[in-house]
């Protein structure tokens, strides 16, 4: 029996490798989760950097004193991402959602962006 741990791997190995052959040559916003945070990234694999990333633990974000969770906070990383990008010159990218399903904080992240401007 396969465990949680090697189910996700899985799910995340089987999403990138459709992202490589069908994403292009279109950066990639990679979304990671945790137990209490949310971090996104836009990142070009061909020359392997960060173009532009926004997490849960910015200042930004704590400065306003609100205890935001869930997907609300999704929404803020997903605007918040999605300005950083077009700010950097990035209109379209791919959207890598690792093993996650597209569902709650994922897909609160990705309306967002899409809101703030980001094509995917």
């Amino acid at each position: 029996m396969a465990t949680a741990t090697v189910l996700f791997e899985h799910r995340k190995r089987r999403n990138r490798y459709r992202l490589r052959h069908v994403g292009g040559e279109r950066p990639r916003l990679s979304v990671f989760r945790s137990n209490k945070h949310i971090y996104a990234q836009v990142i070009d694999d061909r020359i392997g950097r960060t173009l532009a990333s926004a997490c849960s633990l910015e200042s930004e974000l704590r400065a306003a004193g609100e205890a935001v969770r869930g997907a609300a906070l999704a929404q803020k990383i997903g605007k918040l991402i999605g300005e950083r990008s077009l700010a950097a010159g990035i209109t379209s990218v791919v959207f890598d959602r690792g093993g996650y399903r597209y569902h709650g904080q994922v897909k609160a992240l990705a309306d967002s962006a899409r809101e703030a401007g980001l094509a995917f």
